[in-house]
């Protein structure tokens, strides 16, 4: 069985899907929907950049979104099809698409909402995110006790693999955290370039925003699994989907679970659609048994139809 895994946000480079575009006309149709649903030419921003303006929260989204989404219609187009899907924050919503719990152009909007939402939450409460390296889940939490203060956030926001934590609160408490990880065992503590507390209650502004956009968004039933971030259980209602979505926003990625749940499902190919590696090198450090391979670019794809 074949599961597919939607890389999130930080996955995205300037250049990306252009060569798919190039390559296969349903490609560049994704990009053409994309730029109409929004209204500027996001494919563009995409190909061309600059970084910055890309790397922005609310066009990092919907630019991932779109190439994810570009990469599937070119594999459905040629008998390639996931047994089950998962995504990683941002990712999520792409699995949807992918499952057809969410039209594509309906998913572009929701994305931008969110990545909007998300980008002032981060403006109105700031706050920032690290990685802990070495150091496992228990240890992490532990951590964040004992550095966190009565005014301020600070917790775990994703458990990316084992030894490799993500933490997500007040700017000063992270970087603290950064600071200390090291003397309490870490291997190693790093503040990450983003734009906010993402996963974290921080990002808690954005939880209205994103519940009105989920209430008037058409969802329905996924044909295949659909494994949600915040609990690693696959959804399957319309109501049960619009919650887990917005739970993620506040809520943990919960993603060395997310996997063991699609592997129970009995997925042991696990393919990559967009750009760059990051959950394939994850993949490998939950499970080495699994195969991974991640397919952003018209080369990779190419091997994956030839197999």
């Amino acid at each position: 069985m074949i599961a597919f895994q939607f890389p999130g946000q930080g996955s995205q480079i300037v250049g990306m899907g252009a060569g798919l575009a190039d390559a296969y006309p349903e490609a560049r149709a994704v990009f053409d929907e994309a730029d109409d649903v929004l209204g500027f030419e996001l494919s563009r921003l995409c190909w061309e950049g600059p970084l910055e303006t890309l790397t922005e929260t609310q066009n990092a989204q919907p630019a991932l979104l779109a190439h994810s989404v570009a990469v599937t219609r070119v594999l459905a187009g040629r008998g390639v099809e996931p047994d089950a899907a998962a995504g990683h924050s941002l990712g999520e919503f792409t699995a949807h698409v992918a499952a057809g719990s969410l039209a594509f152009d309906e998913a572009v909007r929701l994305v931008r909402a969110r990545g909007e939402a998300m980008a002032a939450a981060g403006r109105e409460r700031p706050g920032t995110m690290a990685a802990v390296l070495g150091l496992d889940p228990d240890a992490v939490e532990e951590l964040c006790a004992a550095i966190r203060r009565d005014d301020e956030t600070l917790r775990p926001a994703n458990f990316n693999a084992p030894g490799q934590v993500v933490v997500s609160g007040s700017v000063e408490a992270v970087r603290r955290l950064v600071e200390e990880a090291k003397g309490r065992g870490a291997r190693r503590a790093l503040e990450l370039t983003v734009a906010g507390a993402f996963h974290s209650p921080l990002m808690e502004p954005a939880v209205e925003v994103l519940a009105e956009a989920l209430d008037e968004a058409d969802v329905r039933r996924p044909a295949i699994p659909v494994v949600a971030n915040v609990d690693a259980r696959p959804v399957r209602e319309p109501a049960e989907i619009r919650a887990r979505l917005l739970a993620q926003l506040t809520g943990a990625v919960r993603w060395v679970e997310c996997v063991e749940t699609l592997r129970d499902l009995g997925c042991r190919t696990y393919y990559e659609p967009g750009p760059g590696s990051v959950l394939t090198g994850l993949l490998r450090r939950i499970d080495d048994s699994l195969e991974g391979r991640s397919v952003g670019e018209p080369v990779e794809l190419e091997e994956v139809l030839a197999g």
